[in-house]
């Protein structure tokens, strides 16, 4: 098989990297194509980086070094470069991890669009466009069908956008569209995150902030985590995915003193017909969500892991679960005040971040919106 070959906007930060070490080896996808902002345009990508490479896995300088270390960074402002890649057969689409202001984050990846390059993104200045997806693959993959009205709505040809959800939302999120698949309805969840410093980039939190400390304080993060399930779990009326009823969230973001795996401590209130925990633990043990068929490579064979130990999930030991894809959980008990409470743990710059881009574009390549 060709492998395909793909862009990296916002190459040099922190979710860019783990883009470029995650698709080093990858079957289907080949980056040919990095661009950042205009002060690293013109530097090898190795260059540009500097000693601020933090991915997590691979390295730049040694036998595992990606290919990618050798290309010359663009200007990712600059559509045109991305263009010309295209037109000489360098670049099928894009995955987009741009450190910019949301208006700006939005205009651009709105101009790749349209100039026929899909966009892939991480980044949130486009979660809340009612004609663009949100997608969890093993959760709504459905709503990757919205895409063509998206393409009609705007006079696209080719391009189009599609979003991942926020990194905090990633733990819980599986879990309970598995329950919610099994016919148990949930009506309010209360959820308390424990969010990794490798969340808010390099250099992120000053170590006098966060050593010896928790934050109580991520700016945006309770939103997103209260509001962005409402639009995955919603469905596809007219032009434009419309949030689901009928569920409340209250959500606590903390900053805690861990590199990378966000873990949340989740209480859920159930509708009039309530599981056990023997079934829930049979409904996320048999959860599978994506067909076989499809042999996504990125996507974790078992989505939803299950700890027994009564100090796990942990995310120094679980965080790399399945690739780092997949989310483990623990301390499945009743809930005195709702009816059950879990821990989860999810790593946040994989499954969270870079590693939920690739599976988001692997999805849509199935669903033959990319090739």
């Amino acid at each position: 098989m060709e492998k395909i070959p793909v862009g990296i906007l916002g190459a040099t930060g922190m979710v860019g990297q783990q883009y470029i070490a995650l698709l080093a080896k990858h079957p289907w996808f080949e980056v040919r194509y990095v661009a950042a902002s205009p002060r690293s345009a013109g530097k090898v990508y190795r260059e540009a980086v500097g000693g601020r490479w933090n991915a997590t896995r691979g390295d730049l300088g040694g036998t595992n070094s990606p290919a990618a270390a050798t290309l010359t960074v663009e200007d990712a402002n600059d559509v045109s470069k991305a263009m010309a890649a295209a037109k000489r057969g360098d670049l099928a689409f894009v995955f987009s991890a741009l450190e910019m202001g949301k208006d700006e984050i939005k205009a651009l990846e709105e101009s790749y669009a349209a100039a026929g390059i899909p966009v892939v993104s991480n980044a949130s200045a486009n979660r809340w466009t009612g004609d663009i997806p949100m997608l969890i693959a093993e959760v709504n993959p459905d709503h990757a069908d919205i895409i063509p009205l998206q393409q009609k709505n705007r006079g696209w040809d080719k391009g189009f956008i599609a979003v991942k959800p926020n990194c905090s939302i990633q733990s819980y999120m599986t879990p309970l569209w598995a329950l919610l698949q099994a016919g148990y309805a949930v009506e309010r969840i209360i959820v308390s995150t424990l969010q990794a410093v490798s969340g808010a980039g390099y250099p992120g939190v000053s170590s006098l902030d966060i050593v010896d400390n928790i934050v109580p304080y991520i700016g945006g993060e309770e939103e997103k985590t209260e509001q962005e399930p409402l639009k995955i779990l919603g469905t596809i009326q007219g032009n434009s995915i419309v949030n689901a009823q009928g569920l409340k969230i209250s959500a606590h973001c903390n900053r805690v003193p861990v590199i990378d795996g966000h873990t949340a401590c989740i209480s859920l209130e159930f509708g009039p017909k309530k599981p056990s925990i023997d079934e829930v633990k049979h409904i996320w043990t048999s959860f599978k969500a994506l067909p076989q068929e499809l042999d996504l490579p990125m996507a974790p064979k078992q989505p939803i892991i299950i700890r027994e130990e009564p100090d796990r999930p942990q995310p120094r030991k679980d965080r790399e679960a399945d690739k780092g894809m997949a989310v483990s959980v623990g301390r499945i008990r009743p809930c005195n005040v709702f009816d059950l409470r879990f821990a989860a743990v999810s790593h946040n710059t994989v499954r969270g971040a870079a590693g939920g881009g690739i599976l988001n574009a692997e999805l849509l390549k199935a669903k033959g919106y990319l090739g």
